[in-house]
């Protein structure tokens, strides 16, 4: 449980990349929208290279850019994380898991819902031709559309973030998701 997923937990070593606050809102969709308070999120995205940590060759022994928070009484909760790359074959993005408490955040089993944050193109293209490091990022964009990501090709009306800031100062995604 934590709200700054930039540094790994267990080497101490920080993904560098944009700054970027990941904010979600939680509504019950049976009762107009209501806060969903308690529920717990598991979010994780891959680094600025495309890669994943604990899974991803040459970070494997790395936990960042993964982790969870607790919505608050009016169903908010954020990260602090970087803005994440682009790999080969999908658009960018952030994964999320929610449970209906942090005690039931132990298994997928337990899930009430999972999605994906889409990013919109032009902060995209901002951050990887603005920013050191983004690269390889910059090259699988261009490679890619929302029309042919696996995931978002049916849409992205109910997953794509709005998005403020710049790549001087960082960036902040907000998201409503409805449960």
């Amino acid at each position: 449980v934590r709200q700054d997923l930039r540094t790994s937990l267990s080497t101490g070593k920080t993904a560098a990349g944009t700054p970027l606050t990941i904010t979600l809102e939680l509504v019950n969709t049976k009762s107009n929208c209501a806060p969903l308070a308690g529920y717990a999120v598991y979010l994780w995205h891959c680094d600025r290279d495309g890669n994943y940590s604990m899974y991803s060759s040459g970070v494997t022994g790395e936990d960042y850019l993964r982790g969870v928070q607790v919505s608050d009484a009016s169903g908010k909760l954020s990260f602090k994380t970087i803005y994440p790359g682009c790999y080969d074959g999908r658009w960018p993005h952030a994964h999320f898991e929610i449970y209906s408490s942090l005690a039931s955040a132990t298994s997928a089993k337990n899930m009430v819902h999972t999605s994906q944050i889409a990013f919109p193109e032009d902060v995209c293209k901002a951050v990887y031709a603005g920013a050191q490091g983004y690269n390889t990022s910059a090259r699988n964009l261009t490679r890619i559309t929302l029309a042919t990501d696996n995931v978002f090709s049916d849409g992205t009306g109910l997953q794509m973030a709005t998005l403020t800031g710049s790549v001087a100062a960082g960036y902040t995604a907000t998201l409503k998701v409805g449960v």
